[in-house]
């Protein structure tokens, strides 16, 4: 005998988090958004044993599986192939998702052009726009030269309308902005909602599946940068890329979060322009002054974003305050490890900052939140507290502890390789960082002391010594 489990109830969803509750309420009890608890309906019922079915294919052995129609194609853009790990694997669901203005839709529009120049004949490009008209997007194509025969353009806001386009079309690529516009009336609640946004997410991937075509879908982001909609958006799709970027400031990053077909923390650099958006292949100039002579307060450092290498440059000012308490103000920079820092520098450092502003920042935009800056940070802020400035051509890596040591980082050799290739030609290292390369001379500094007496000194010894705590 078969039983069947069945659920108490109707219940209510938000859809704004996706918080279930059994009782309405005006406010939301987890997200705390007014008006957004949507009444679901009673699922059906659940068997205990399910018969089985006719398989679709039958199983073959691993080695047996033709992979060459799911190898990845380049998109054409190769900051973004960089990131999707080669290109757009055929049935891929890609998410990228950014805030509004970033510039997603005109990567995006670049994308789609690349692939119809290159493909067109064979397999065009379909965008499908739900928050613009067609005219409004045409307009965007022009000014930034995206405009080609086999690129197609439709302005829908029905998941059905979406799915017969790409019947009458038959596309290589489909790019959906955004997936929060797109609805369908046999659903129930209101376009972006919760259900709604699931429920065309998983059309979408099966349409994706079933033909092998590589979807990518435009997302929105809440106040604080999460994706908006269900949780279980991120798990429905393949890939999942952030577009982040300060609207002051032209540069821009895609950032993979999710890839089930590559590295899933790689990094992208574009900048956008006038005329679209271009990829930067070499961002390091980006963010740095170079100088012929050092300047107080700044110290060169190199990030690792995915598997790339970043020199970036750490700004510090120090003025007496005039406060009651003395302001501490972090742009760029994990604030948490730059207060650890300052109090590392002045308990085992001694230099006095609990009466003086400090100022950290970072130039051109860079976001650094590793520990390897932190000794970057510390000398930066003691070079513009004794006023002594650093080597312009010495880099500096470490982790600073609470105790005052110098620990090592990962990837040392291609982090020095980097700077090395940028003109710089000396280094402050933590103990144990390996083999270091070519035509950069290190020195190892264990402790905050020893890379205080670095920088007292003004100039880095000619050959790797370890120094001893001051």
């Amino acid at each position: 005998m078969v039983k069947n489990t069945r659920s108490k109830g109707p219940g209510y969803r938000c859809a704004e988090c996706g918080n279930e509750s059994a009782k309405w309420y005006g406010r939301c009890q987890e997200c705390q958004a007014w008006g957004t608890l949507e009444e679901i309906g009673v699922p059906r019922a659940a068997l205990a044993r399910i018969a089985a079915g006719v398989p679709s294919a039958p199983a073959r052995p691993i080695a047996e599986v033709d992979v060459e129609a799911a190898r990845a194609r380049r998109t054409g853009v190769p900051e973004l192939d960089r990131v999707l790990g080669g290109g757009l694997v055929p049935g891929a669901v890609v998410l990228l998702a950014g805030e509004p203005g970033v510039g997603k839709s005109t990567l995006l529009l670049e994308v789609a052009f690349r692939w119809a120049a290159r493909d067109g004949s064979a397999a065009p490009s379909l965008y499908v726009t739900g928050e613009e008209s067609a005219g409004q997007v045409r307009l965007r194509a022009e000014r930034t030269g995206n405009v080609h025969e086999s690129m197609f353009l439709a302005a829908e806001s029905d998941i059905s309308a979406v799915i017969g386009h790409v019947d009458t079309v038959r596309p290589g690529l489909l790019v959906v902005d955004s997936v929060q516009t797109l609805g369908s009336g046999e659903i129930d609640g209101t376009p972006g909602g919760v259900t709604q946004v699931r429920a065309v997410t998983a059309a979408l991937v099966a349409l994706a599946k079933e033909r092998g075509l590589p979807v990518v879908l435009v997302g929105h982001v809440t106040k604080d940068g999460a994706i908006a909609g269900p949780r279980v958006l991120e798990h429905l799709v393949d890939v999942v890329l952030h577009f982040e970027g300060d609207r002051h400031s032209t540069l821009r990053l895609v950032r993979g979060v999710k890839n089930r077909f590559g590295p899933a923390d790689e990094v992208g650099c574009f900048e956008l322009v006038d005329d679209g958006i271009l990829g930067v292949p070499d961002p390091s100039g980006l963010f740095l002054n170079r100088r012929e002579t050092g300047v107080p307060g700044t110290a060169v450092t190199v990030a690792v974003e995915g598997k790339r290498p970043l020199l970036g440059e750490v700004q510090a000012l120090v003025a007496k305050s005039t406060l009651g308490t003395p302001r501490r103000a972090v742009s760029g920079l994990d604030s948490a490890r730059v207060a650890m820092a300052l109090a590392v520098l002045e308990r085992r450092g001694g230099i006095r900052l609990a009466e003086q502003d400090v100022f950290t920042a970072t130039v051109g935009g860079m976001r650094i939140h590793e520990p390897a800056a932190d000794l970057a940070v510390a000398l930066a802020v003691a070079s513009a507290a004794r006023d002594i400035a650093l080597p312009p051509d010495l880099v500096v890596l470490g982790e600073v502890g609470l105790a005052g040591e110098v620990r090592r980082v990962a990837g040392v050799k291609t982090r020095l390789a980097e700077a090395a290739r940028l003109g710089f030609t000396k280094a402050l290292v933590p103990p144990d960082s390996g083999v270091i390369p070519e035509g950069i001379t290190a020195t190892v500094t264990p402790n905050l002391g020893a890379a205080l007496q670095a920088l007292y000194a003004n100039a880095v010894t000619d050959q790797p010594t370890e120094a001893r705590d001051g």
